[in-house]
C-alpha cells in the first residue's frame, strides 16, 4: 500500500509518499509566497498554490503506483472561483489577513458574536473565512456576477486542490475545514442558513461538507503527473491532521504546531462551549463518529523569526537562532511580535508589535532571543489561559512543525511554560496523519503516530520564570495600548 499524502501550508507544499507501515518513502516541497499589499492584508495566489501542489506531485509521482491521496491543507484561506473556468476570481486572502475587520466590528456591533460563538465555537473575528467572503462579495463584482449566475465556488485550500485534482467533478470540503469558517453548524454538522444571513452570503457558493474520511472523488485524466481514477480518501485541517498523527484522542496534552503562526489543540470527548479567548472546533469525522478539540491560534509564531532575521540583515530565521543561542538571557529586551494584532487568547485586530527593555547594553544577539522568547511567552499564554478556563493544569505539550526540530526552543519553550514538552521526530506529522486515515479508509488496521518523542523537562528556576512572566504580560499590555 502507498499513500499520496499532500500537506499545502502557508510557507511550503510538500507532497510525502507513506507506505502500509508508515514509513516515508519519498518527499518534495516547494516554497509558497505571501503578498502583503496593505497593513493587516496577507494574501496567496490561488494558481501559484495549485502549481506548486502539481509540482511537488510530479517529483514524487515515479514512486507510484498510489492507492489514495491524502490532503492537510492551512486552514482559513478563502479561494473564489468560476465554476466553469476554475479561473480564481482574485487573490486568495490568508488566514492571518485581517481585510475584513470592519466586517466582523459592524457585525459585532449588531451583537451578532454571541450567536456566532453559540453556533460555530468560534469568535466573530477576521481569521475565519465568513466574513472574507462577504469581504470578496462586497469588493469583486465579478465574483457577484458570479454568484447571481449560480458560478461562483467558494471553498478553503482544500475545496481547491479537490476540484483541481478531480478535473472539478468535486466540490466538497471535510468537517474539520467547514467547522473553521464560522458558517458551519458544529452541532449539525450543517452549512447554517442563519449563519449565512448574518454574513450575507450564498449557501450555494459552499461546497459539501463531509466526514474526514469520505470518498471526496478520483483524480482525473491530464490534471497532474498522476493517472486517473486514484480515489482522495482523506482531508483535514493541517492542525487537525496533526493532532491525529501524534496520536492524541484524549485531553490533558495540548498539541502544538509551530508554523508561520501557531495552532494549539486539545481534544476534548464532546461537542463544549469555547473557554473565553479560545475555540472550539471539530477535530475531525471518522468512521461516523465526530471529536471536537479546545483551540487557540497565534497569528505570528514562526514567522516572527523570519520576520526579526529580515530586519536585522541575517540570511534567514536559522541564522536568528543561531545567534539567540549565544547569549543565556535577552538581558531584560522583550519583543511582541503582535504584527498582525494578536490572536489567542487576546484577539485583539488593533494590537502592535513591540520592542521594550533596550538598553545601551543591548545586542543582537538580546533581541534575537527575546525573538525566540516571544514564541514561547504566546504558547504559554495559552496554556494559561486553558488552565484558567478548564481548572485543570495542562500536563505536557506535544510539538511538531518547523520550529519544533530546533532543540534549543523546545527547551526554552519547556522553561517559560514549567511543563514538559515532548517533540516527535518526524516534522511532518500532519500529513503522516492524514494519511494514516486515508489507510484506515482503506480498511488497513495501522497504528502510526509521531515516532518516539523526545521530551524537555524545565530547567529554569520558578522565580526565573514568573520574573519573565510578568515581564512579557507588561510589554503585551503596551502593544494592546490604543493611542500615545
Amino acid at each position: 500500500m502507498r499513500i499520496l499524502a499532500l500537506d499545502q501550508g502557508t510557507t511550503n507544499t510538500k507532497a510525502l509518499v507513506v507506505d502500509g507501515a508508515g514509513k516515508i518513502l519519498a518527499t518534495a516541497s516547494a516554497p509558497c509566497a505571501t503578498r502583503y499589499p496593505k497593513p493587516g492584508w496577507a494574501e496567496q495566489s490561488a494558481e501559484d498554490i495549485w502549481a506548486t501542489t502539481s509540482h511537488v506531485i510530479a517529483q514524487v509521482a515515479p514512486h507510484g503506483p498510489f492507492d489514495a491521496i491524502a490532503i492537510a491543507n492551512q486552514r482559513e484561506t478563502l479561494v473564489t472561483w468560476d465554476a466553469e473556468t476554475g479561473a480564481p476570481t482574485g487573490p486568495a486572502p490568508l488566514w492571518q489577513c485581517r481585510r475584513s475587520t470592519e466586517i466582523c466590528a459592524a457585525l459585532a456591533a449588531k451583537g451578532h458574536g454571541g450567536r456566532v460563538e453559540e453556533l460555530t465555537g468560534l469568535a466573530l473575528n477576521p481569521l475565519f473565512p465568513a466574513s472574507k467572503l462577504a469581504w470578496v462579495l462586497a469588493h469583486h463584482p465579478g465574483a457577484q456576477a458570479l454568484a447571481a449566475t449560480g458560478r461562483l465556488r467558494a471553498g478553503t485550500v482544500d475545496s481547491w486542490l479537490l476540484w483541481n485534482l478531480t478535473g472539478g467533478a468535486a466540490f466538497a470540503t471535510d468537517h474539520s475545514n467547514a467547522s473553521r469558517t464560522t458558517l458551519f453548524d458544529t452541532g449539525t454538522l450543517e452549512w447554517s442558513a442563519e449563519l449565512a444571513e448574518i454574513f450575507g452570503v450564498p449557501l450555494s457558493v459552499l461546497p459539501e461538507a463531509l466526514a474526514s474520511d469520505a470518498r471526496f472523488g478520483v483524480t482525473a485524466a491530464g490534471r497532474t503527473a498522476l493517472p486517473a481514477g486514484i480515489p482522495i480518501l482523506a482531508i483535514m485541517g493541517d492542525s487537525h491532521a496533526a493532532l491525529y498523527g501524534h496520536g492524541l484522542r484524549e485531553g490533558g496534552t495540548l498539541k502544538v504546531t509551530y508554523g508561520t503562526g501557531s495552532s494549539m489543540m486539545m481534544p476534548v470527548s464532546a461537542r463544549a462551549k469555547a473557554p473565553r479567548g479560545l475555540s472550539a472546533s471539530i477535530a475531525w469525522t471518522e468512521n461516523g463518529t465526530t471529536r471536537h478539540a479546545i483551540e487557540a491560534n497565534i497569528t505570528v509564531s514562526g514567522q516572527a523569526a523570519a520576520f526579526a532575521a529580515r530586519m536585522m540583515g541575517l540570511e534567514d530565521a536559522a541564522a536568528l537562532a543561531d545567534l539567540a543561542a549565544g547569549v543565556e538571557t535577552a538581558d531584560g529586551v522583550v519583543f511582541v511580535p503582535a504584527l498582525a494584532g494578536l490572536g489567542a487568547p487576546y484577539w485583539d485586530d488593533e494590537a502592535r508589535g513591540v520592542i521594550s527593555g533596550l538598553s545601551l547594553g543591548t545586542t543582537p544577539a538580546h533581541l534575537a532571543r527575546a525573538t525566540f522568547e516571544a514564541i514561547a511567552h504566546q504558547v504559554a499564554d495559552v496554556v494559561d489561559a486553558l488552565t484558567r478556563e478548564l481548572g485543570t493544569p495542562v500536563a505536557e505539550i506535544r510539538a511538531d512543525g518547523g520550529a519544533s526540530s530546533n532543540a534549543w526552543l523546545m527547551q526554552l519553550q519547556a522553561d517559560i511554560l514549567g511543563c514538559p514538552v515532548g517533540v516527535s521526530p518526524i516534522a511532518e506529522v500532519g500529513a503522516l496523519g492524514v494519511a494514516a486515515m486515508a489507510a484506515r479508509a482503506l480498511g488497513e488496521e495501522v497504528s502510526w503516530t509521531g515516532g518516539p518523542v523526545a521530551r524537555h523537562a524545565p530547567r529554569l528556576p520558578e522565580a526565573d520564570r514568573s520574573e519573565q512572566r510578568q515581564s512579557w504580560a507588561r510589554a503585551v499590555e503596551q502593544a494592546r495600548r490604543k493611542g500615545p
